[in-house]
Order: structure tokens, then C-alpha cells, then sequence
């Protein structure tokens, strides 16, 4: 989809610059036209025909309008970048923001989400640049026959009656019978009694033909723009009953949808960019969900991109921003203080309260200096005593200061003055807002080159401003790290972070402490191997995390000792696995740091569990194993073999690192043993393991994971370990680390347990998953038994290299890896509930986007071998998916109708890809684990 942003004229010339991921093929900019007020209707109909005459193309009719020009009268700091650029500091709650995110970041995901969302008809969402809306839960569904979508919030009427509202009669709340704007409380009072009332928030969708009627409107007869304003002229025409006649409006069928739980935060006045900031970095106040420590001396200080000796601020000094400045010690700051674009100094200002200090650069050398007060609104005349300049009467300020205006709005007056030295500004700005005696800052302001507001949102050099940001940010990433433990550093999105440093050159961050917490000592590691390209660091990473998940097993040290008769067999047999949502997000470390969600299923093949281990004593004291399926065996003799169980693809390596967890090996037993005869002699007996695995490698179906489960639930009823079913999941999640092979923790549990369930595990090392049991009728009743699919590819993938490559974003917090697994958590209870309403139809399309979600995290996960097979019949299914990590193996497939179900089956036969591609028949598997004795 194509994001369309309106902007300051200015910034619209240096874009690339200012923004340094600014991408032409995703981005559109524009102004609106100089001197001419479009409203946010015709400013849209501008916006679209420049975009269109530009001759740029989108594959998607999707758009994304964002209006963020304007002149910012209430909020100056951000005036000539657009308040959509405003620096936003990154919340000391969440874990993936970039330490360069603007308003626009924090905007552009739930913009997004929405379009992904919506009907074919509504391909324009128009959204306003100086708001941040959050959606706590899924967004409702969209009607796919309204003409115009409005998103609403319930709020209390004080609040609503400065926002446009919207009037739905009480019995059909989604259904608006007219728009009113800002009425007053008594009004929505009188009201009340017939009507229920949502805040506009100004997140509108429309269809193209509700677009096309708003470009006309925008329009006079000759072709020519005029004034024509979204929300009061079209918006009013809108409903059953509207406040504005326009027939052809009148006939659009509105919908209003509230998001119930929804946030909403404007950023429109200096007021708000503290208390908008404020509310949301306290949306979570438990201290368990913020990674660092350190507490602010006063309420609503943020400091970013600057210098400044933050020593100096105490708890008096509240509502303090300082962005792209540098405040020095000799600063005397009290409260309701914004500070932007201060260069380096060693100035002595004494700063009244209420008061901000802008500096923006003009030309080459030249700064502007912009005082102003926290609540101006910089609207009126520069002669009246009404119109307020640093929260005092302007006119008082001219007085005091011996000086005259000219007659103009306070916006158009030409009042800040234009320096080269930079030296002159502390006298200047200590004359400016509080020293009226100086008479030398007086001469330097009468002789001084002065602009207006309105002068400087053309004149600024923002290349200038951006690179004063950058620099001061080098040294701000630098100390965040050095003060990792008081700080954000590591919850950043360390993958953006990495390749701003290595931009600007900063520094890799030192080693941290082996003592500090173990998140900190992983994304350290992982940084340092991305910054340094030091595999060695990158492994030390994953070495951190297997070492935690290690422990948790090392803790707890077995003895196994003999409970079977000397010619008994213990015979282990398990189903695999089809994941169907939320795959990925068991995954350590996201699962230990997020919690995980999956659905998935229990199969049997061709009508047999697939996986199955014999485990007999052995008459001499050696361990021997054997592999039916590979036709391989090994015997074992001393702990040295035993533990040679980490090379990739060995025969036994599952075996092996089963037999250490289950106490065969030092560090896992409760007794100290020389050698590992002795602890056999010890024992009893010798072992033998025998395994059969009828899956052929690579399969996605979880076999190796499924398969170490079996070989531990065996050893355990063999050992007389008296582990339960949850800890064997576990145990087998610390084989994987030990195998270093990684992984998560549905595939064993998707074998352990039978049926259909969504599992769920909360943060923390100890992953244990509780269990919600789903009904099995979409997969076991005649009805929808022969819909259910499964085709081995003959297309095999090694996963361990897929699993690096995710675990690292992971490790490095990548924002969009992050929002996509939060993603996939919320679409696996969406699927569970498609199973529980026995919806086939929405079952199936829940694999499809299952499958659309693998392809976004794992670009590879589909190569055209597969694609090859797929193409031949997606068009009879509701949706598929490769099992597991993609890439090959098995294709699972949900056919519409046991007729669709047919077809696909012919199709394969007959255009089999290659020698080894055939179909499987799959079952349903209730019984999960099994173990029996001979």
C-alpha cells in the first residue's frame, strides 16, 4: 500500500535527507499550495492529484493519507518538520522501538492494520499527523458494504465537546444519524436521551465512490480549489439524519465502529506533547514489564538527541522536554519547559516558568531564536492586549521591553531575531523572556534580520537541525549503553540500532558484566557480533541462552534406577504435529521474554503413530543403540561417547542427550559416578534403545523434537523417573539446547498431548505451557475428515538455519519481527475460536493466513519448488501451509469440499514434482504420548 503525507513545503524539498529510511516506492509527499487553506477534504483531493500527476504507480489500490502540514501554531518546536515528525521517546515498558522514532512510527502500525483489514471497496483511510490512536484489542470487523468507515472512541462529554462527534440513535449504535462538531456539554446532555455519542478521532475509511464524491466537493465549477473541510462540510452530510444537505453525501452508507478499549493521544499543543508522552510511557506501571531500573528525580522530564547535565533537574522541575539542545549547567530551569535546537554552549539562562526556547537554524550560520509560552496559541493581534507571547499580554511585553510591533497576527509578526554568532543568543534570549534591562540584547534584537513564525516554516535549514540531532544522538546511543542497567538500551530494536551505529560510526558497547541479568548479557553479545561482524559474540549469545535454559535442568539432578524385569521392553509411541497458528512464538527467547500462543494438532499417519522407541535392558554394561529407519547402531561404553551428542545430523545425537538428562552423564545425576560403567554396574544392566521414525527428514511435523519427547517419556517409566508429561516437554526443550539445535516448545507438547488445543506459556526461563483443549470435530467428523490434506514435497530444509536466523532478530528485538509475532499470538486465539464454533470456512482461512504470516517472518519459507506445487491447487483449498519451519517437507492442505478434496488428490498424482512426492494419509490422534511395557 502507498502512504500519502501532506507536509510543510520545506521539509517536502529535503525529505531524503531528514528522513533517512524515506523510501520513494512506499512514500508519497506533498504541500499544500502556498497561500491558499484547502481544509482537510480538499487537501485530500490535492494531495491524491499530485500524487497521480507525479506518475507514480502502486500495485495495491490501497492508500494512507496522513495530513501533517499545517502551521503547528500551538506546538512551534516541530512546526517546520511537521508534528508527525515529532521525536517521541521511546517507552520505558516496551520492548522493539527505534531510538529515532517519530509520531509517524507509533501511528503507522494500527494505519496499517486496518488497511490489511479492510473490504475491497474501502481503499483509502485518511488519518490526521498529530495524533497517536492505540488499539488494545483485535479491531472489529469491517462491513463490506459501507461507504465510509469512522473509527470512534467512547469518551465523557467535557472531552468530546472539543472534537467532532458523532450522534447514533441508541437502539442501532453502529449506525450514525448525524455528525456534530464540538458541541458543548449541554448540548450532548439534551441529547442523551435518544442518542449515544462517540468522539470522532479522526480515522476515516472510504470507498472509492465516497472518494471520488469528496474530490468534486473539493473543487469550485472552474476547476479550481477550494476550502472544503473533511470532517464539518462532508462529514455533516453523512447519516440518516445529517446537520448538512448534500444529497448525493446523504445517500452514503456510513458506518461507525468504536474501538472499545481503544487510546487516544493528540499531539496538537506544546500541553500535549508532555502529557500525550506522559500518559503513554505510564500505560504500565508494573515494574516486572520494564527492563531498567532508574527512576526520574520529577514528573515528565524528557530528555533525548542532547546535552544536557541532567544532575541539575530535581522534582520541582516538571514538564521539562529537551530534544536536539544542549543545556548546559548554567541553565536555571524551573517547570512547563520545551527546549529544541540549542546548539553546544555555555550559556547562563534564566529560564522562567512556562517559557520554551526554540533555535532554529536559518541559512548556513544563521540561528533564529524562537522564545515562546508553553500554552501560547500565537493567534491574535500583535496590538491587543488578549493576545498572549510567553504567557503574558504581548503588548506588555513591547512595553516593558521599549519596543513596537507592527500590526499583524502574533504568527505573521516578525519578532525572532536572526544571529550569526551564536555567543550573542544568551544575552538575547535572557533579554527575550526575562532581563528587559539589558541594552545591549535590546540593540542586538532592534539591528537583527527578525521572522515570523509563518517566515520560518520556509526559512529553517532542517538539513542543519537534522544534523545537530545526529550528532547529539552519536553521543547519547554511547552513554545509553554505558548505562545499560538505568537505561532503555537493550529493549531498543537493537537490528535499526545497529545499522544507525554503524552510519554514524558509534562505538560498539563493551562486554557486559557475566553478572548482569541474562537478557542484558545476550542482546549485548548479539549487538556486539552485528557491530563487530564477530561471529564469536553471536555465538556467545546463543551459548548464554542455552547456558539459562540448561540450568533450569542441572538444578534439579536425577537418579535413574532399575524398574523393569530383565527381559521387559518399555515401548514409547507418539503422533506428530500440524501447527496451525502461532507458530514461532514458543520460540526462546521471544517466548521467555513474551509468552508464546499455538494451536496445533496431533496426527497419526497412514492410521499409525509414527514415532517409536523400545528401550530393554542390555546383558553387558554398555549402552547400544539402533535406528531401524537409517539401519544404524552404536554402542556406548564410557561418558565421553555419551556426550558426544552435538554434531548436526548424527544418528543418535537424540539418544545420547536423552540419556544425559535422564542422569546417565556427570552434571545431570544425583551420585557421582567415575565412569559410566560403574554407574551402570550401579544400575543393573546395560541399555538398549531402539528407534523408528517413519518420517521422512526435514517433514515440518515436529519429528525430532516429538521424537526426543518419546525417547525421555520411555527412559523415564524405564528409570522410574516419575516425571509427568509437562516435564518431560521441558526436559526436551533443554535436549534441543544441548543438541544446540534451539527450538521451541510445541513440537514436543503437539506430540506429547493428543487432539486439537491451543497452548499457552506466560514469561519467565521455565516454559510450561498450559493446555486448552479444542474440539476435533473439524478434523474427525465424516463431514469434514476427507477436507484435511497431507503431501510430502519431497523438498527437505534443514531447520536449525532457518531457527538461527529468526532467533537473532529476535535477540536483536526487531521491531517488525516483535510486531509480527504479537501478531501471530493474537491470530492463534482468533483460530482456536474458528475450531470452538466448528467454522470450517473460517478455519480454513485462518491456515491461509497462517501461511501469510510464516512467509513475512521467513521470506524463504516458500522457495519456488514448493510455490510449483501450491500453484497447481490453491484454487481448491481455503488455505495451506508447510508445517514447521517451511521450506519443504509437508504440505498441509484444508480443501473447500470433499469434492475440491478429490481433485487436489488427482491433480498430485498427476503432476507428481518429483520421485519421492506422494500423498500421506492423515487422522486425527487423541492419545498423544503412549507407553507400555511388554
Amino acid at each position: 500500500m502507498k502512504k500519502l503525507l501532506s507536509l510543510p513545503s520545506n521539509l517536502v524539498n529535503c525529505i531524503s535527507d531528514i528522513v533517512p529510511q524515506w523510501s520513494e516506492e512506499s512514500w508519497f509527499c506533498t504541500s499544500d499550495p502556498a497561500d491558499s487553506r484547502l481544509g482537510s477534504g480538499a487537501g485530500t483531493a490535492w494531495l491524491l492529484d499530485r500524487y497521480e500527476q507525479s506518475g507514480a504507480r502502486d500495485s495495491s489500490n490501497k492508500k494512507i493519507i496522513i495530513h501533517a502540514g499545517g502551521q503547528s501554531r500551538r506546538l512551534p518546536a516541530y512546526a517546520p518538520i511537521g508534528k508527525v515528525f515529532t521525536p517521541i521517546p521511546v517507552m520505558r515498558w516496551a520492548v522493539g522501538e527505534k531510538i529515532d522514532q517519530t509520531l509517524l512510527d507509533l501511528q503507522m502500525p494500527l494505519y496499517e492494520k486496518i488497511m490489511l483489514q479492510a473490504p475491497e471497496k474501502l481503499n483509502t483511510l485518511i488519518a490526521s499527523g498529530d495524533v497517536c490512536i492505540r488499539a488494545n484489542s483485535r479491531l472489529p470487523q469491517i462491513p463490506a458494504d459501507a461507504d465510509v468507515v469512522c473509527y470512534g472512541m467512547w469518551v465523557d462529554a467535557t472531552l468530546a465537546s472539543h472534537h467532532g462527534v458523532f450522534m447514533n440513535p441508541i437502539e442501532s449504535p453502529e449506525e450514525l444519524d448525524f455528525m456534530l462538531q464540538k458541541p458543548s456539554p449541554a448540548r450532548l446532555a439534551e441529547l442523551s436521551q435518544t442518542h449515544l455519542f462517540l468522539m470522532d478521532i479522526g480515522l476515516w475509511l472510504l470507498s472509492d465512490k465516497a472518494l471520488e464524491l469528496l474530490r468534486r466537493r473539493s473543487h469550485n465549477p472552474d476547476g479550481s480549489y477550494r476550502f472544503y473541510d473533511l470532517y464539518s462540510e462532508f462529514g455533516c452530510a453523512l447519516g440518516k439524519n445529517p446537520s448538512a444537505d448534500d444529497e448525493e453525501i446523504n445517500r452514503l452508507k456510513v458506518v461507525i465502529i468504536p474501538l472499545s478499549d481503544g487510546e487516544f493521544y493528540h499531539f496538537g499543543t506544546s500541553r500535549e506533547l508532555l502529557s500525550s508522552t506522559l500518559a503513554l510511557q505510564n500505560l504500565v506501571a508494573d515494574q516486572r514489564l520494564v527492563f531498567h531500573r532508574s527512576t526520574k528525580p520529577g514528573r515528565a522530564q524528557y530528555i533525548q538527541n542532547c546535552m544536557v547535565d541532567s544532575s541539575r533537574l530535581t522534582a520541582a522541575n516538571t514538564n521539562i522536554w529537551i530534544e536536539n539542545a544542549c543545556v548546559g549547567p548554567k541553565w536555571l530551569l524551573r517547570s512547563n519547559h520545551i527546549i529544541t535546537g540549542v546548539p553546544r554552549n555555555d550559556w547562563q539562562i534564566d529560564l522562567p516558568d512556562s517559557v520554551c526556547v526554540d533555535m532554529v537554524p536559518v541559512g548556513e550560520k544563521g540561528w533564529a531564536i524562537r522564545p515562546y509560552g508553553y500554552d501560547d496559541a500565537m493567534r491574535g493581534s500583535t496590538s491587543a492586549d488578549t493576545t498572549l507571547w510567553m504567557g503574558k499580554p504581548v503588548t506588555e511585553w513591547c512595553l516593558r521591553h521599549g519596543v513596537t510591533m507592527p500590526e499583524a497576527d502574533l504568527q505573521s509578526a516578525p519578532i525572532f531575531p536572526v544571529i550569526t554568532n551564536p555567543d550573542d543568543a544568551e544575552c538575547i534570549i535572557n533579554w527575550m523572556v526575562s532581563d528587559a534591562s539589558d541594552t545591549r540584547a535590546r540593540e542586538l534584537w532592534m539591528n537583527a534580520e527578525k521572522l515570523s513564525a509563518d517566515m520560518l516554516l520556509d526559512n529553517a535549514n532542517l538539513r542543519r537541525a537534522q544534523e545537530q540531532r545526529i550528532e547529539f544522538q552519536r553521543n547519547n546511543i554511547s552513554l545509553l549503553g554505558r548505562n545499560y542497567n538505568r537505561s532503555v538500551f537493550y529493549q531498543l530494536d537493537l537490528d535499526h540500532l545497529a545499522t544507525l551505529m554503524q552510519r554514524e560510526n558509534v562505538p560498539a558497547p563493551a562486554p557486559v558484566d557475566g553478572n548482569a541479568p541474562v537478557e542484558f548479557q545476550i542482546r549485548n553479545a548479539i549487538l556486539r557480533g552485528r557491530l563487530l561482524n564477530d561471529k564469536s559474540e553471536s555465538e556467545r549469545a546463543f551459548r548464554t541462552l542455552r547456558d539459562a535454559i540448561l540450568e533450569t535442568a542441572q538444578s534439579k539432578p536425577v537418579l535413574p534406577t532399575t524398574d523393569v524385569y530383565s527381559d521387559q521392553i518399555v515401548w514409547g509411541r507418539s503422533p506428530v504435529r500440524i501447527d496451525v497458528a502461532g507458530g514461532w512464538t514458543d520460540t526462546p527467547p521471544y517466548s521467555l521474554f513474551n509468552g508464546g500462543k499455538v494451536v496445533n494438532l496431533a496426527v497419526e499417519l497412514n492410521g499409525q503413530p509414527p514415532l517409536q522407541v523400545f528401550v530393554k535392558p542390555a546383558p553387558h554394561r554398555q549402552i547400544i543403540l539402533r535406528s531401524i529407519d537409517l539401519g544404524a547402531s552404536e554402542t556406548i561404553d564410557d561418558y565421553e561417547t555419551l556426550l558426544d551428542f552435538k554434531r548436526v545430523n548424527s544418528p543418535f545425537s537424540i539418544p545420547k542427550a536423552a540419556l544425559a538428562l535422564c542422569g546417565f552423564a556427570p552434571g545431570f545425576c544425583e551420585k557421582n559416578y567415575r565412569t559410566l560403567r560403574q554407574q551402570l554396574d550401579d544400575f543393573g544392566f546395560g541399555i538398549e534403545i531402539t528407534l523408528l521414525s517413519a518420517v521422512p527428514a526435514g517433514s515440518g511435523l515436529g519429528t525430532s523434537s516429538i521424537l526426543a519427547a518419546t525417547v525421555l517419556g520411555a527412559l523415564n517409566d524405564f528409570c522410574r523417573l516419575g516425571w509427568g508429561e509437562s516435564e518431560i516437554g521441558t526436559r526436551t526443550l533443554v535436549l534441543e539446547q544441548l543438541l544446540t539445535s534451539g527450538g521451541g516448545w510445541q513440537d514436543q507438547y503437539g506430540g506429547l498431548l493428543g487432539g486439537v488445543k491451543l497452548l499457552e506459556t506466560s514469561t519467565g526461563i521455565l516454559q510450561q505451557p498450559s493446555v486448552n483443549w479444542l474440539t476435533g470435530a473439524l478434523f474427525a467428523d465424516p463431514e469434514f475428515a476427507p477436507c484435511h490434506l497431507l503431501y510430502y514435497t519431497g523438498v527437505t530444509r534443514t531447520a536449525k538455519h532457518i531457527l538461527q536466523e529468526i532467533v537473532q532478530r529476535m535477540f536483536l528485538n526487531s521491531g517488525s519481527t516483535l510486531t509480527l509475532l504479537g501478531e501471530m499470538k493474537e491470530h492463534a486465539i482468533d483460530t482456536a475460536a474458528a475450531i470452538q464454533r466448528r467454522d470450517f470456512t473460517a478455519y480454513g482461512k485462518a491456515v491461509a493466513k497462517t501461511w501469510i504470516q510464516n512467509q513475512k517472518l521467513d521470506s524463504g519459507t516458500n522457495p519456488d519448488s514448493v510455490k510449483r506445487i501450491i500453484k497447481l491447487v490453491e484454487d481448491y483449498t481455503l488455505g495451506l501451509k508447510l508445517p514447521g519451519a517451511g521450506g519443504g517437507g509437508f504440505l498441509y492442505m484444508v480443501a473447500k469440499d470433499t469434492d475440491a478434496a478429490s481433485r487436489i488428490r488427482r491433480i498430485l498424482q498427476e503432476n507428481t514434482p518429483n520421485p519421492r512426492a506422494r500423498m500421506v494419509e492423515m487422522s486425527l490422534c487423541r492419545k498423544g504420548l503412549q507407553i507400555s511395557r511388554s
